[in-house]
């Protein structure tokens, strides 16, 4: 059916397709013959986040203030999104990023592991103003869920939650002599993630602890936005070391003026 044209890993749009003959610039051919070059990078952080529309679900990457996309959270918040459904590992640190975001009363519900820390005054505040909604999840069964919407899967058995209030009103089953719970995968609208370095193809690495939940958000959501510190040429991260496949990316935008010439 696709004849002897290799389907484009990370391609911008389903059916696009490397055409071989146009020299070393990458370029991808759709079924009409026309052509185009992928890049995903946008030159804003308000074109970043354009489109995130009131009542999605969102989810953001970091583990605390590590890794968390600070940038685009400021990008949102000023663009203006509300009523939005928040998947994170936390509820906000202080008053910057996530913890601005509630601030700005834009979130209507969280799934988290850990909303209270010693500096979550303000989802504090608002839950128990009730304000806001909340959705307490272990964090291997929140890391679990999202990787499950990202492989497709319909749902899961888990062992973690069972006989506890956290399992009110699931299903459960026994295996193997192992009581599990149903749990269901959590899927996003968008993801805000970040990441060390970038190509306009959309491949990333991370730093250290920061990549934490990135990786598996940016497989879960049907958009993945993710800042980085650099955008550098096709080629210059070595494929063995790239975390995350541009296939799993549509936006990548660099947070101050470290963007290497694309090649």
């Amino acid at each position: 059916m696709f004849g002897q044209r290799p389907f484009v890993i990370g391609a911008a749009w389903p059916g696009m397709f490397i055409n071989p003959s146009k020299g070393s610039r990458p370029l991808i051919e759709g079924w009409d013959g026309s052509e185009t070059m992928i890049d995903k990078t946008v030159a804003s952080l308000e074109e970043a986040v354009a489109g995130i529309f009131d009542g999605a679900t969102v989810m953001i990457g970091g583990f605390g203030t590590a890794g968390q996309p600070a940038e685009l959270i400021d990008a949102l918040i000023a663009q203006g999104a509300k009523d939005l459904t928040i998947v994170n590992n936390n509820a906000g640190n202080g008053d910057i990023g996530l913890a601005a975001l509630l601030n700005a009363r834009r979130v209507k519900k969280i799934i988290c592991s850990f909303p209270r820390q010693a500096d979550s005054h303000v989802f504090d505040a608002l839950y128990r103003a009730g304000e806001i909604e909340l959705e307490l999840v272990p964090q291997g069964n929140l890391a679990a869920r999202i990787q499950a919407a990202g492989a497709g899967l319909g749902a899961i058995f888990t062992p973690t939650g069972y006989g506890t209030l956290l399992a009110e009103g699931k299903e459960t089953r026994e295996i193997d002599g192992k009581h599990y719970v149903l749990e269901y995968p959590i899927k996003a609208d968008f993801a805000l993630i970040k990441a060390l370095k970038g190509d306009r193809w959309g491949n990333l690495i991370y730093r250290k602890a920061a990549r934490n939940f990135g990786p598996i958000m940016a497989t879960a959501a049907a958009v993945t936005i993710a800042q980085v510190s650099e955008i550098v040429p096709l080629g210059a991260l070595d494929p063995e070391v790239i975390v995350t496949p541009g296939i799993f990316v549509q936006r990548v935008v660099a947070i101050g003026n470290a963007v290497a010439q694309a090649a």
